[in-house]
């Protein structure tokens, strides 16, 4: 058995974390810290304690990984503690506001032989799943381009912010989404090629992006913008002998907002007109194309993980050196913002 603890008790415990770990029987929450119980807005959950005193939560004996589910300010300081009490520790996206505490508290956690690693519940969407299998089924042929979308229209988003802070930009707070999926894939980069962008003017918040990654002959693109009336292909990926084509995101978060939980067997599940289209010529030189069938996301595999290599010892599927990779992405991207 896993006893984990969180803090933070707001909207990402509640949604993006609680109804994954609440399904999982290796895993018990025991204590959720939140520093005013009179903002709490989520109803609690039976069994499990409420504080707002942090020290019981980081001196419990008991509870083996704290999940820091706060704002981003605040996660460097909140992983020190979590790691100074010899817990380990997981951390929301983005996983610190710069490199160079991302370095400091992987080399803490090294030194006191903990885990420490970000949320990146994101490599477990369904569209991503989805067209990893089409890849390596091997119809489209060499890989040419894979271009990556995540778009909204929310133009209220940019419009309320009058000032400008790297961390809580469009970039960081997208961008580790998708940046994450590229480098858990692909690897690291040949070279990148930056577009980032402040379309309101100078000031206002970065509320675009589009960076191009180069790993040979293959360019993956990751777009993203507040600005799309029309959402962009999730997925769009192109090989010499064919395209598969993936219109819409992973649901999960959408049925998560419905408060339409994990546990009924149809959550997350893509339905026939969202599956994605596959086109290619096959053996004959004849095109043909076919909806491929989503494969299921899960955010709480994060969970999984952890678990084997907290319990079992195995290796760390989310890696330091990959986080660091992002992060160093994500600072390079704001040095070139337009």
């Amino acid at each position: 058995m896993l006893t984990i603890g969180y803090i933070g008790n707001g909207k990402s415990t509640n949604r993006y974390h609680l109804p994954f770990v609440l399904q999982r029987e290796n895993i018990k929450v025991k204590t959720i810290y939140r520093r005013n119980p009179a903002h709490d807005n989520w109803e609690q959950i039976a069994g499990v304690n409420y504080t707002s005193d942090l020290d019981e939560l980081l001196n419990d004996k008991d509870i083996q990984l704290i999940v820091v589910c706060t704002k981003h300010d605040s996660h460097y300081e909140y992983a020190k503690l979590v790691l100074e009490h010899h817990k380990h520790c997981l951390v929301e996206k983005p996983f610190m506001e710069t490199s160079e505490q991302a370095r400091e508290i992987f080399a803490l956690a090294k030194e006191k032989g903990l885990i420490v690693q970000t949320y990146q519940n994101r490599r477990f969407d369904s569209d991503f799943l989805t067209v990893q299998k089409v890849i390596e089924e091997g119809k489209m042929g060499d890989l040419l381009e894979v271009e990556m979308h995540y778009d909204y229209y929310r133009p209220e988003v940019p419009e309320s912010a009058q000032s400008f802070d790297p961390a809580s930009s469009f970039l960081y707070g997208h961008g580790c989404h998708t940046l994450d999926q590229v480098i858990s894939y692909f690897g690291k980069p040949d070279h990148i090629h930056y577009d980032v962008r402040q379309l309101l003017g100078q000031g206002r918040m970065n509320d675009y992006f589009d960076l191009d990654l180069y790993y040979g002959t293959l360019k993956v693109s990751v777009k993203s913008s507040y600005f799309r009336l029309k959402e962009r292909p999730s997925f769009a990926v192109y090989g010499k002998n064919g395209c598969f084509v993936k219109q819409t995101k992973d649901r999960q978060e959408e049925h998560l907002k419905l408060f339409y939980m994990p546990g009924h067997k149809d959550f997350g599940v893509d339905s026939l007109e969202h599956y994605g289209v596959l086109t290619y010529l096959d053996e004959e030189g004849t095109t043909r194309e076919e909806k491929v069938k989503s494969v299921n996301g899960d955010y709480g595999r994060v969970y999984d993980d952890l678990y084997e290599a907290i319990i079992n010892g195995k290796d760390k599927t989310i890696t330091d050196e990959q986080t660091l990779l992002q992060m160093e992405i994500l600072e390079t991207g704001i040095k070139n913002l337009k």
